[in-house]
C-alpha cells in the first residue's frame, strides 16, 4: 500500500513475511506467535528526508483492522483527533507501538491523516527518549477519499498471502 500525500510526504507499507514461519496456532497453540507479520515501511517526510524500517509490528488481525479503519475513514465513520498527542476513540493503535493512525480532519473529498511512527519505525533523527511514544513523530498525509479507498483495497490484496493462522 502506498500513500502519496499532497504535502510531499509518502509512505509505502508492505507485509513481507510471518515473523515465525513454522509456528501454527492450531498445532502449537500460540495464536500470537503464529500471526506476527514483518512489515516493511519506506517513508518520506514532507521535507524530503526518508528512511525505511522492517519490523514485526502488526498481527494478521491488526493488519486487517488497518484496512477496515481506512474504509471507515473513506466513508466518514472515523472521529477526528485534532491534536497529535490526544488520545481519541478512533486513533488506530496496535500491540507494538511502531505505527498508529489518526484522522485530523475530513471533508467530502479529502482527509488529513496522521501516521504516527515510533520505536523501530521512527525517523532516525528522533531523540532516543522520544522514540517510544506514539505521538513523538507523525507524518501528515493529505489524501483524496478515493486514494484512501484504493489504499485500503491494495492493503487487503497485500495481506491475501498472510491469512490468520
Amino acid at each position: 500500500m502506498k500513500l502519496l500525500s499532497r504535502t510531499g510526504a509518502s509512505v509505502e507499507l508492505r507485509p513481507v513475511r510471518y515473523q515465525f514461519h513454522s509456528v501454527r496456532s492450531d498445532t502449537d497453540g500460540d495464536r500470537w506467535d503464529a500471526n506476527w507479520l514483518v512489515v516493511r515501511g519506506d517513508v518520506q517526510a514532507p521535507d524530503g528526508r526518508g528512511w525505511s524500517f522492517t519490523d514485526p509490528c502488526l498481527t494478521t488481525w491488526e493488519a486487517r483492522g488497518l484496512a477496515h479503519w481506512l474504509h471507515r475513514v473513506a466513508t466518514g465513520q472515523v472521529t477526528r483527533s485534532p491534536a497529535p498527542d490526544e488520545d481519541a476513540d478512533d486513533v488506530l493503535s496496535f500491540t507494538e507501538p511502531n505505527l498508529a493512525f489518526s484522522l485530523h480532519e475530513r471533508d467530502l473529498h479529502t482527509a488529513h491523516l496522521r501516521l504516527h511512527l515510533s520505536a523501530e519505525a521512527a525517523p532516525p533523527w528522533t531523540a532516543q527518549d522520544a522514540r517510544w511514544h506514539w505521538s513523538a513523530f507523525y507524518l501528515p498525509l493529505h489524501l483524496g477519499i478515493d486514494e484512501i479507498r484504493d489504499a485500503a483495497e491494495q492493503w487487503e490484496r497485500d495481506l491475501a498471502p498472510f491469512p490468520t493462522r
